[in-house]
């Protein structure tokens, strides 16, 4: 199976996703919080340092359910929309064909 490159927008969702979880994780240890979730630890590390930005559905179900998060809320503070703005430098340096990108947050 072939998997495509994430998009800007689903790398800024994983990003979001991990400071999620590690706010709601509080104190509690990595390792007791992803056993409750029956993940692995690495893999809740991989998802809260935004490696893994597109766990399985499943996967952010148990996670909200065992930091107490309702899936509502993990998507209004996940889902928000992420726009890829192009800009032009105009640095001089920079060609007239050069291009950067940029994440913006929209409401």
């Amino acid at each position: 199976m072939v998997r495509l490159p994430l998009t800007p927008e689903e790398v800024e969702r994983g990003r979001r996703l991990g400071v999620l979880l590690r706010r709601a994780r509080g104190e509690r240890s990595m390792l007791r919080v992803a056993l409750e979730a029956g993940l692995s630890p690495e893999t809740l590390r991989k998802i809260e340092s935004g490696r893994v930005a597109t766990p399985a559905f499943s996967t952010i179900a148990a996670l909200a359910d065992v930091l107490g998060l309702s899936l509502d809320a993990v998507w209004v503070e996940v889902g928000r929309r992420v726009e890829v703005v192009d800009e032009d430098e105009g640095s001089g340096a920079a060609s007239a064909g050069a291009r950067a990108q940029r994440l913006t947050r929209t409401a």
